[in-house]
């Protein structure tokens, strides 16, 4: 690999937004990886990770100012989503009997929360011990048409065992709705180096959420068995992306939900680079875990001058269940005024030995 990796300059995050001040802060660990997160959209916007050889390179793809973001085509590099992840079908749910109405930005779908969902909010922020970046947003009632004052926090730590643990946290003043994720677009051979149809997925679950034409579920759970979703064996991205299949048509690639089964301290989902030798696993409680390809990735140029190609980057999203509020077939996750909502996701890189 060519490229030299290193953070963003601080510098070129330091501006104003809707009249709240932007920042780029870094933590960095024992064992040398280092991190980039900004308060524009709570968002992740570097990970620089030792590889076989022991070079660091950027494995999450990004830009290297405030404005790189802002003029993206892509909108939700790195960012926490929200208020509700995924896909909500025609812009509509409903709780206790009332029919919410939310902007529709993903054909008839309301998608990661609308168009000024948390991913173009400036969020309040505290570091702690250079170790943790907790960043703060209090959601109005209303806010996109979610019912009840939610006020969120995420925090990113980074421990010595290369691990990024994401925290999410939110309380609520209403009954609503509520899915917080991270959407990293990860790329294991370095970001803007070339593709990641390389890369080898393993997903521990045997069932995925079958979509229809909008990408809303259709009702049915599916059985991987026999098909080119069964990741339960760890498989190469290109030999099944191209495969003859209607799913895969919908989608342009993967763009689906699979049923997480394990607990926190078991993988729910892992991508190893036989050119970089970097495996990412992911760990979560969260009920799914989302597989996208990047699909529709194109023609930003990222942090390394490079362009970003179709599938560029996969995303590990883990997340409630797709369109849960519309769907009596799915578990519902409703936020209960004096609960709180806490759901855990963790990213560990290591080597292939």
């Amino acid at each position: 690999m060519s490229t030299s990796y290193i953070l963003p300059e601080v510098e070129k995050f330091e501006g104003n937004l809707n009249g709240k001040n932007t920042h780029l802060f870094t933590l960095k660990n024992r064992a040398g990886m280092q991190i980039a997160l900004t308060d524009y959209g709570a968002r992740l916007v570097s990970a620089l990770v030792p590889d076989k050889n022991g070079n660091l390179i950027d494995v999450v793809l990004g830009f290297d100012s405030i404005e790189g973001y802002l003029k993206a085509k892509e909108l939700y590099h790195g960012a926490t989503i929200g208020r509700f992840a995924n896909r909500i079908a025609n812009g509509k749910f409903v709780i206790d009997g009332q029919e919410y109405t939310l902007p529709q930005n993903n054909g008839t779908n309301c998608l990661h929360g609308g168009p000024e969902g948390f991913h173009t909010k400036v969020w309040d922020r505290q570091v702690s011990f250079r170790k943790k970046v907790t960043f703060y947003y209090v959601s109005p009632d209303g806010e996109a048409g979610f019912p009840g004052e939610a006020k969120i926090s995420v925090t990113y730590e980074l421990t010595d065992d290369n691990e990024i643990i994401i925290n999410f946290r939110a309380t609520a003043e209403k009954r609503t709705i509520i899915n917080l994720t991270n959407h990293a677009y990860f790329n294991l051979n370095g970001e803007g180096n070339g593709d990641i149809l390389n890369h080898l997925v393993q997903i521990n679950s045997n069932l995925f959420i079958e979509i229809n034409e909008n990408q809303l579920p259709s009702g049915h759970l599916k059985d991987v068995t026999g098909t080119v979703f069964d990741f339960t064996q760890e498989a190469k991205i290109a030999d099944r992306i191209g495969a003859e299949d209607n799913q895969l048509h919908i989608a342009k690639g993967f763009d689906h939900s699979y049923i997480n089964e394990n607990a926190y301290s078991q993988v729910a989902a892992s991508a190893y680079s036989p050119e970089s030798g970097i495996t990412l696993e992911l760990y979560t409680d969260y009920p799914t875990v989302h597989l996208y390809s990047g699909n529709y990735l194109s023609d930003d140029l990222g942090k390394s001058g490079k362009k970003y190609l179709e599938n560029g980057g996969f995303c590990f999203e883990a997340q409630h269940h797709l369109d849960h509020p519309n769907q009596s077939a799915f578990p519902q996750f409703i936020l209960e005024p004096g609960k709180e909502y806490n759901f855990n996701m963790k990213y560990k890189f290591c080597i292939r030995k």
